[in-house]
């Protein structure tokens, strides 16, 4: 099938479940087949990455550690420049940090203190929005740098979770919503 004919039913139908991964109860959102699958992975990232052209977003920042791969493949696909954000004491320069609730505790997520400048077109990436505390974290540390979030993108959404709730005041779009 040709690339611009794929649409989200055809990335999701290639998305494996996975029952009671990483613990039981959980139904883990395998995304592999979707990235061994040349014209599916290609037309996930043109799916991310509608709404901009080269040269309207100065920065493209995947979360840590499946959004790099999205988020990376993006940042060429614009021409952009690709920042990662960290799980905490990853990175090896000076970083601002942003501490986010799990559900049993706390995590933190870094970014280098110049990973962009203030000012700066970005657009957020991940792999999967779930309660959207990482990406909430993730965008707090963008705005501590003064850049613009002009969007924050997922391939997929876990919408019974309602992590859109965490993000409120930010546009969000998900390829594929569960």
């Amino acid at each position: 099938m040709p690339l611009t004919q794929l649409t989200p039913h055809h990335i999701a139908a290639a998305i494996r479940n996975v029952p009671d991964f990483p613990k039981p109860g959980i139904q883990f959102k395998d995304i592999t087949p979707v990235l061994a699958d040349a014209k599916l992975f290609a037309a996930s990232i043109d799916l991310l990455t509608q709404n901009f052209k080269p040269g309207e977003v100065d920065a493209v920042v995947g979360i840590d550690a499946r959004g790099f791969i999205f988020a990376a493949a993006a940042a060429l696909k614009l021409r952009a420049g690709f920042i990662p954000v960290r799980k905490k004491g990853k990175l090896p320069y000076q970083t601002y940090e942003q501490p986010y609730d799990l559900e049993y505790g706390i995590n933190t997520v870094a970014i280098h203190t110049d990973a962009v400048h203030p000012g700066s077109r970005v657009l957020l990436i991940d792999d999967l929005l779930a309660t959207g505390g990482t990406a909430a974290a993730a965008a707090a540390l963008l705005e501590k740098i003064g850049a613009k979030v002009l969007e924050i993108n997922f391939l997929i959404e876990l919408g019974f979770l309602k992590g859109r709730t965490k993000l409120q005041g930010y546009p969000v779009r998900s390829v594929i919503v569960y």
